[in-house]
């Protein structure tokens, strides 16, 4: 088991990039395979969780060349994937197995998917009631609620889903079989989740509308290659963007960073919280916003935390957490029952390791309430097999009090594979 230290920083300072996002990378190999035509990919995430989705598509016959700064699909068309001889493997990556059974309910083949320990206990069923109400034949283990999955590609037809949770990942499972039905295929949800499917599928030609609190795409049609840039990954700057702010003395520049209103919660609630965040140089990519952001530490506060603004920052919470811990007063976090199926159950995780640091933390079902102190315990604390969780603690780590020790983190590779050496190249000691 491969842990890391972190030592105490006396500020963080500099200008960065952090890696491709991660959602807008899955998707980018997906619909660029499905695609006709050559479709050309920079700042592709090369993680684990992404490079299982290459590995999909490729053992679908789908050729990708790969020259180290930029992807090359060569798209198959709607129809023109082929049976993999072998079980799909997703590694950790939830992305990939719930879009990619979307995917293959529509297809003329049979498929099975599985992944890793961790995977295997995440819910399936939430993407395989409406699959199957579309007409997908999907088996899994538990009554089709966990994976290693079956799929029996099956004709399918659109319909008008209610989603109960707001879940970028249903809705884009339900859109990809959308491809593939008869008519169309409606989704709504409770709250707008991350919409880089509806995004991307615009971009690649998809018959698409949104509309205020759901999307309706028509099937039927090709999709047509083209040249995607991909921004640096909010998500993995969240983690820079905190440390900065919690850690006295320190500026910080990250450069190219996605700002997607529906992923730009984490900065809300930091502005919320006090924090010193300015929007740079903003502009477009392959129709996704862009900004460098510029970041200087601040004295933060204790915010309550809930509604829709949970899904627009739901990946960010582990780090949220830390934030909260040294900010000033109580913050509550509420309306986020979805972090406990995440990785691990990222609630009590959280609160483990900061009860751990000295933090006063209380868990309900669906949040917590943790209240502020001057500086967080050094110390052993574990990952769970997260690679948010352990990216979270070893971001405490430069504003605690003594070094801070992660085992396990190994599971970092899956979304940010240099995170260390980024994070030690910015900690001024």
């Amino acid at each position: 088991m491969q842990s890391y230290t972190v030592q105490p920083a006396r500020a963080i300072r500099g200008e960065i990039r952090v890696p491709g996002d991660k959602s807008i990378s899955h998707r980018s190999i997906m619909f660029g395979s499905i695609a006709r035509g050559t479709t050309t990919i920079r700042g592709f995430l090369r993680g684990e969780d992404n490079l299982a989705t290459l590995n999909a598509f490729r053992a679908m016959g789908v050729t990708v060349t790969d020259d180290g700064e930029t992807l090359r699909i060569e798209g198959k068309g709607v129809h023109g994937l082929q049976e993999p001889v072998d079980i799909l493997d997703c590694g950790n990556s939830g992305t990939s197995i719930r879009l990619l059974t979307g995917l293959l309910a529509g297809q003329r083949f049979f498929s099975i998917l599985t992944g890793d320990q961790y995977l295997r206990k995440r819910p399936m069923k939430r993407v395989i009631e409406p699959l199957s109400r579309m007409g997908g034949c999907i088996y899994g283990r538990e009554g089709g609620s966990k994976a290693p999955l079956a799929v029996v590609g099956k004709p399918l037809q659109g319909i008008s889903y209610s989603s109960p949770v707001a879940s970028a990942q249903v809705k884009s499972a339900i859109l990809l079989a959308g491809l593939y039905a008869e008519g169309a295929t409606t989704v709504t949800e409770p709250h707008l989740s991350r919409d880089h499917s509806e995004r991307m599928l615009r971009f690649f030609g998809a018959d698409l509308d949104t509309f205020a609190g759901g999307v309706t795409l028509r099937g039927g049609r090709e999709l047509r290659g083209g040249h995607i840039e991909v921004p640096a990954d909010i998500s993995s700057a969240a983690f820079f963007i905190i440390a900065a702010l919690i850690v006295p003395g320190s500026e910080l520049l990250i450069q190219g960073v996605g700002v997607n209103p529906t992923r730009t919660g984490i900065l809300d609630i930091l502005v919320a919280m006090g924090g010193s965040i300015e929007l740079l140089n903003q502009r477009e990519l392959s129709g996704e916003p862009v900004a460098d952001l510029l970041v200087k530490s601040s004295r933060l506060k204790g915010i309550s935390i809930g509604g829709d603004l949970v899904p627009r920052a739901i990946d960010e919470f582990p780090v949220i957490c830390v934030a909260a811990a040294l900010a000033e007063g109580r913050t509550v976090i509420s309306d986020a029952r979805e972090l406990r199926v995440k990785e691990t159950d990222r609630i009590k995780a959280m609160a483990a390791n900061l009860g751990r640091a000295g933090v006063t933390v209380s868990e309900t079902e669906d949040g917590m309430a943790i209240v502020g102190m001057e500086r967080l315990k050094g110390g052993d604390f574990e990952s769970f097999g997260d690679h948010r969780i352990a990216m979270a603690m070893l971001v405490a780590g430069v504003a605690a009090s003594s070094a801070v020790t992660v085992d396990d983190v190994s599971c970092i590779a899956t979304s940010f594979p240099d995170f260390t050496s980024l994070l030690e190249r910015v900690a001024i000691r």
